[in-house]
C-alpha cells in the first residue's frame, strides 16, 4: 500500500481511539490528543519526536494507540535497543501516573505500581514487534546481498571456465589441426617441385596455397582463442604413449625413437610427451628440410621426458607462415604438470626440444 494511505489510516484509527479516551477531559487532554495522532504522520521521519510528542497526552488521557504507534515506529528504525526501551518505560510510567497529580496514600501508590508493571508488558510488545521487523528486514537485505555475490560468483566462475575451454580449444587445434596441415603443404611443395607434366604442377601449387592460407587462418583463429584463454586442465582424451611410434612412422622425415616409457605413466603425462613430439617433428618439416630427427624418451626417478633433437637442414625451408604458438603450448603444458620445458639451436646447428614431467600427479 503507498505510505501515505498507510500513514492517513493511522492517524484516523488514532484520532477513533482518542475520541473515546478525551470524550470527558478538558480542552487540554482534546489538544494534547490531537497533536499526538497528527504526529503520527511523522513516524517515518521523525520516530523520536513522536513519542516524545505523545507521552503528554498519554498523561492526561487513556490513549492506546498512538502510544503503541509511536513505540513501534521508533523500534522499527532505531540501531539503539536502548532507546526503544527506554521509551517503553517512559511512556508506561507517564500512562500509569495519576491525573490530575495528587498526593496519593499507600494503597493508590500499590495500585500504580501494579498498574505501571501491566503497562509496561502492553508498551514492550510494540518494542519487540518492532525490532522483529527491524531484523527480519535486515535479513532480507543480507540474503538479497549472498544471493548477488553468489550470482557475480557463478558468472566469474563461468568465465573462468570458458576462458580455460578457449584455451584447451586453441592448444589442440594448433596441435592436431595444424599438424595435419602443415603436412600437407609440405607434401603439396614437394609433389610440385617433384611433378614433371603442367597439370599435376599446378594442382600441386593450388593444394600449397590453400594449405598456406588455411595455416594462416588457423594462426589468426588460435591467437583469437588466447586473447581470453587460461592455463586448461587436460580432460579431453587424447593420445598416449602408445601412438609415439606410429607418429614417428609416418611423420614423413628420417626420424628415429629410442628409449622405452612404463604404461603406469599418468595419462596427462603421456598427452604431454605424445604433443611434445607431434610439435618437434611438425617443426623439422617446417624449418628444417631434409634435416634427421631422434626422439629419445627417458626416466630419471618420479619424473619422465623425452627429447627430440634434429640435425642441420640439408636444404631451405618453404615459407610457411608459423603460429608462434607450439612451443608456448609445450611451456604451458609442462606448467600445468609441475614439469619443465626447454627448447634451443645445438652446437651442430640443429635443434633440441626437451621436456620434463613428473611420471604421476604431484
Amino acid at each position: 500500500m503507498p505510505a501515505p494511505l498507510v500513514d492517513g489510516g493511522l492517524v484516523a484509527v488514532a484520532a477513533g481511539d482518542a475520541w473515546l479516551a478525551v470524550s470527558d477531559t478538558s480542552w487540554l487532554g482534546v489538544a494534547l490528543a490531537a497533536v499526538a495522532c497528527a504526529a503520527l504522520a511523522l513516524r517515518r521521519f521523525l520516530p523520536l519526536a513522536v513519542v516524545l510528542l505523545t507521552l503528554p497526552a498519554t498523561v492526561v488521557a487513556d490513549l492506546v494507540f498512538a502510544p503503541l504507534a509511536a513505540l513501534f515506529a521508533l523500534a522499527e528504525r532505531s540501531r539503539d535497543r536502548r532507546l526503544p526501551a527506554g521509551c517503553a518505560v517512559l511512556m508506561a510510567a507517564a500512562s500509569a501516573a495519576p491525573w490530575p497529580w495528587h498526593d496519593p496514600d499507600s494503597r493508590d501508590r500499590t495500585w500504580t505500581l501494579i498498574q505501571f508493571v501491566y503497562t509496561l508488558a502492553g508498551t514492550a510488545a510494540p518494542v519487540l514487534l518492532g525490532q522483529l521487523v527491524q531484523a527480519r528486514r535486515d535479513l532480507s537485505q543480507r540474503l538479497a546481498e549472498i544471493e548477488e555475490a553468489r550470482e557475480h560468483e557463478r558468472a566469474l566462475h563461468a568465465q573462468a571456465v570458458l576462458a580455460r575451454e578457449r584455451a584447451q580449444l586453441a592448444r589442440e587445434m594448433h596441435d592436431v589441426v595444424s599438424h595435419q596441415v602443415s603436412l600437407i603443404a609440405v607434401q603439396a611443395g614437394a609433389l610440385q617441385v617433384a611433378a614433371k607434366d603442367t597439370d599435376s604442377r599446378e594442382a600441386a601449387r593450388t593444394i600449397r596455397s590453400l594449405s598456406v592460407s588455411t595455416l594462416d587462418e588457423l594462426r589468426n583463429m588460435v591467437a583469437l582463442l588466447r586473447a581470453s584463454g587460461g592455463r586448461a586442465t587436460e580432460l579431453t582424451p587424447q593420445p598416449t604413449l602408445a601412438d609415439v611410434r606410429r607418429l614417428v612412422a609416418t611423420s614423413g622425415i628420417d626420424a628415429e625413437l629410442t628409449g622405452r616409457l612404463p604404461d603406469t605413466v599418468s595419462t596427462p603425462a603421456q598427452r604431454a610427451i605424445y604433443r611434445t613430439v607431434q610439435e618437434a617433428l611438425t617443426n623439422v618439416r617446417k624449418h628444417a628440410p631434409g634435416a634427421g630427427a631422434t626422439v629419445e624418451l627417458w626416466r630419471d626417478g618420479d619424473h619422465v621426458g623425452v627429447t627430440v633433437t634434429n640435425s642441420r637442414p640439408t636444404r631451405p625451408s618453404l615459407p610457411l607462415p608459423g603460429s608462434r604458438q607450439g612451443l608456448v603450448g609445450l611451456r604451458e603444458r609442462a606448467e600445468i604438470l609441475h614439469g619443465t620445458f626447454a627448447s634451443g639451436v645445438t652446437a651442430e646447428g640443429g635443434y633440441e626440444v626437451s621436456l620434463r614431467i613428473p611420471a604421476q600427479p604431484e
